[in-house]
């Protein structure tokens, strides 16, 4: 029985090891922007940083919603090759009074759309980048996303964490201004990801996370080793016994 209970525990072993390293990595594929934080008054280069989930499907449509009720009056895209991008400009539903002027029109959405070929293949993503001002006087705002596969399957990315910092299943990119960001149980990961050099940026998280990736398998393969040798010993004991 011992010698059964041993070695149910080494095949045992890796398959939890491994669903603890996925843990992590599930959590934060979802899109979300760098950074997090921007103080009032300012001009804020924000990206968002937008992977494609689907095994099968390419992203091919990205729409960002703008808040009407804490407005940036001016939002700047980078173009990106193989996508066009439309800003859209409407009137408020109501008058801002803000820097001591009235808004009436503000940037409400801005959407990227792939041409044939182009879109975010499985397994990748993509960086799409705004200059978006000035930042309003305020805790915080979402800019909800909306992704479009290409087999016709649309994702909303537009519920909002709470101050726990526990993520819903699709998390709406927030700024935040005046408020304390939550506590990121990702921070690892999404640390990598914010940087000024998105190319630099990609190269090093993805070292980073195959370091990890590596020492971590390495760990259980020694620690199942261990087991085997255990199991083995106490088998060839019993022998003796015998």
């Amino acid at each position: 029985m011992k010698k059964r209970t041993l070695v149910r525990a080494a095949i045992a072993l890796p398959a939890a090891g491994l669903l603890a390293l996925a843990a992590p990595l599930s959590a934060s594929a979802h899109v979300h922007i760098a950074p997090e934080t921007a103080p009032p008054g300012d001009y804020a280069t924000i990206a968002f940083k937008v992977p494609t989930e689907s095994a099968t499907a390419s992203t091919v449509k990205l729409e960002v919603d703008f808040p009407t009720d804490h407005p940036f009056t001016s939002v700047e895209y980078q173009p990106i090759d193989g996508w066009t991008a439309v800003v859209t400009t409407s009137k408020l539903p109501k008058p801002v009074t803000a820097s001591g002027g009235t808004i009436t029109t503000a940037v409400t959405k801005v959407v990227w759309t792939a041409e044939a070929g182009h879109g975010i293949q499985p397994g990748a993503f993509q960086q799409f980048y705004v200059t978006a001002g000035a930042v309003p006087d305020t805790g915080k705002v979402m800019l909800p996303a909306t992704q479009t596969y290409s087999d016709g399957s649309v994702v909303k990315w537009n519920e909002p964490t709470p101050a726990s910092g526990d993520e819903p299943e699709h998390p709406a990119p927030t700024l935040y201004i005046n408020d304390t960001p939550p506590a990121d149980p990702d921070q690892g990961v999404v640390a990598a990801t914010r940087t000024a050099a998105p190319v630099a940026a990609g190269a090093s998280a993805s070292t980073g996370n195959g370091l990890g990736l590596g020492l971590g398998i390495g760990g259980l393969g020694l620690g199942v080793i261990a087991l085997v040798v255990a199991a083995l010993a106490y088998a060839r004991a019993g022998r003796s016994r015998a």
